[in-house]
């Protein structure tokens, strides 16, 4: 039963009861004084000779009734005051967030469950008010990342009209890297927004994540020869998942590609799984630069980028990440990124929910060089 309501029903019957002792009590003090325990035609004699009639009873009781309905009247405004009191907080505080003040916050006092109602409407509020600059900081990014490949393409076609530039193979390459740009920009926008509303079509299948960790290394062949990158594996034998391959080929390409451009030539890539209750663990670590603890916990954020001084060019659209955590979470995962600071690589994780009854144990070996 609602503790709510258990307290007003007591407060109601403690008032009521109130009124009620007193009614006792009056009739019970005029009795007292009745000599004859017989009733005359009357009514009851008392000692002094009196006659306590029925109609004088009625009168009482009719007294004691317009006492009953005072203050029940009078109890009710209480209890009335002492509930609506919170909710009328509550509702003068929705009215200030309505025209425009995200500062306004809830008092929480009452009884446990307007306080509970309280601290759940305060934190409403901080989870609309984060949304909101959220949104806010979104736009301002979009923004910027489609201005600035936009203002090259005006300048260049602008200078190539006004005979500034020949519009040769040179020139076209360059507006064509920056159509490029844009085309991804938009691609990355709208796929990120698709999975972090679980709208993206997944087709999942039983598949072998060493065979997709082997083709995407595969189509990265060429960077990981050019930076002399070592490729490793620390890997015991793992269940096949029922998972989307290409969503999460999308994944290792962008983990990978991340941590290609943050680890120096000559560096390593180490590739682990651990199998737990119910679950894989995927990692991945690098020998890159590394990052402070703080930074951690936004690098999975739209637009982040730990160097900011990287270009748009080589250091992407700042969403790799960002479509990282939302397709994992798409298949019930979690993911995590850690750092032993500065200088000392990054490993980036995640989690992938497997069915034991469906599993079916594969060999670490890869048919390719990786």
């Amino acid at each position: 039963m609602n503790r709510l309501w258990v307290r007003i029903s007591l407060m109601i019957g403690a008032f009521l009861m109130f009124v009620f002792f007193i009614q006792f009590l009056t009739i019970k003090l005029d009795q007292w004084g009745i000599t004859a325990e017989k009733p005359t035609s009357g009514g009851f004699i008392n000692d002094e000779g009196t006659t306590l009639t029925d109609d004088l009873v009625i009168d009482r009781l009719i007294g004691f009734m317009s006492l009953s309905i005072f203050v029940g009247f009078a109890g009710g405004v209480v209890i009335g005051r002492y509930v609506s009191a919170p909710i009328d907080n509550l509702a003068r505080t929705a009215e200030k967030i309505a025209k425009g003040d995200r500062s306004a916050r809830a008092v929480i006092r009452g009884s446990s469950e307007i306080k509970q109602l309280a601290s759940t409407f305060n934190h409403m509020v901080d989870e609309l008010q984060q949304a909101e600059e959220l949104r806010k900081t979104m736009m301002a990014d979009v923004s910027h990342e489609l201005r600035i490949p936009l203002t090259i393409l005006s300048g260049n076609l602008r200078a190539v009209m006004d005979k500034v530039y020949p519009l040769d193979e040179v020139e076209v390459a360059n507006l064509y890297i920056q159509t490029h740009h844009l085309i991804r920009l938009v691609n990355d926008l709208r796929e990120l927004s698709l999975a972090e509303s679980n709208k993206l079509p997944m087709e999942k299948s039983a598949c072998n994540m060493l065979s997709i960790i082997s083709e995407t290394l595969q189509a990265l062949d060429p960077l990981i020869v050019e930076k002399n990158i070592q490729i490793k594996y620390k890997m015991d034998s793992i269940p096949e998942l029922i998972i989307d391959p290409i969503r999460i080929k999308q994944v290792w390409f962008n983990l990978i590609t991340n941590a290609l451009s943050h680890t120096p030539s000559n560096g390593s890539l180490t590739f682990t799984a651990s199998v737990e209750p119910g679950f894989i663990k995927f990692s991945l670590k690098d020998t890159g630069e590394g990052m402070e603890a703080d930074k951690l916990r936004e690098v999975f954020n739209r637009f982040y980028r730990a160097d900011e001084s990287r270009s748009r060019e080589t250091g992407g659209t700042g969403l790799g990440l960002a479509i990282v955590k939302a397709l994992i979470e798409m298949h019930g995962g979690q993911v995590f990124a850690e750092s032993a600071g500065k200088g000392k690589g990054c490993t980036f994780s995640f989690t992938l929910q497997y069915v034991r009854s469906e599993e079916r144990r594969v060999g670490k070996e890869c048919r390719s060089r990786w």
